[in-house]
């Protein structure tokens, strides 16, 4: 992975030289390709295998008791939970605009979101907070929708028996605020500087790459995110996106 100190002296030397610029250019958009080939070509022979221990299970009930069944099965699943964050990861940077409503995107997803809390038969309160003076909004409308959701079930998990979760919004100028606060376990202090890190998790069964790729298309929108923390007290995500 590139540090900062690789990023910035990198845009410096392309700003420089036009002939660096392309060849650095043509370097990032191979290592691209190469890693979404290599995803790709792994995620779909691991798709055929979690296919067919399905069928099996569905067939043979009994296997269910077998030892370690269940962790194999486990095991499949976040591989390809991992490769498809990989993939989604490589692209992050890559968007495709289209200009849509920001109220409708997120009052969308607060339904569908508390739906899913229902049929888990969840006691966590989701509320949200999204007024009508948001506006139109220029972006990708997938990958901010897969950042929300994303800070949505980092929530969940965080929140114990009883808990909230928030959703809200508001625009302040020429900027919308989206924010994602919870009461759950909070974040100790010594990891909110790493949080964002690709591969770097806290949490069992985690790939470590969600919130570095919800970081990667909220700065590609030209936005920040930030957080705040206090343990056994809550956590927030701030979002702030220019309009």
């Amino acid at each position: 992975m590139l540090h900062n100190i690789n990023i910035n002296k990198m845009n410096q030397l392309m700003e420089e030289n036009e002939d660096v610029k392309q060849i650095i250019t043509q370097l990032l958009e191979n290592h691209h390709t190469a890693v979404s080939t290599i995803s790709h070509e792994i995620r779909n022979p691991l798709t055929l295998v979690s296919s067919s221990l399905q069928l099996v299970q569905s067939q043979h009930p009994e296997v269910k008791e077998f030892c370690n069944w269940k962790q194999i099965m486990e095991d499949i699943d976040f591989m390809r939970q991992l490769l498809e964050e990989l993939s989604l990861f490589n692209n992050g940077n890559l968007l495709h605009y289209s200009v849509f409503s920001m109220e409708k995107l997120l009052k969308n997803i607060a339904i569908s979101y508390a739906i899913s809390l229902d049929e888990e038969d969840s006691d966590i309160e989701l509320i949200s907070s999204i007024p009508s003076d948001l506006g139109d909004f220029t972006g990708d409308r997938i990958k901010l929708e897969e950042v929300f959701l994303n800070l949505l079930r980092n929530a969940k998990d965080a929140v114990s028996a009883n808990g909230f979760i928030r959703l809200s919004a508001l625009r302040r100028d020429d900027l919308l605020i989206i924010k994602v606060e919870d009461n759950g376990c909070g974040i100790p202090k010594e990891h909110l500087q790493s949080i964002f890190e690709p591969f770097k998790t806290y949490k069992q069964g985690g790939t470590g790459l969600g919130l570095s790729l919800s970081l990667q298309i909220i700065k590609a929108h030209k936005g920040s995110i930030e957080v705040q923390s206090q343990l056994d007290k809550g956590t927030t995500f701030t979002i702030a996106l220019p309009i």
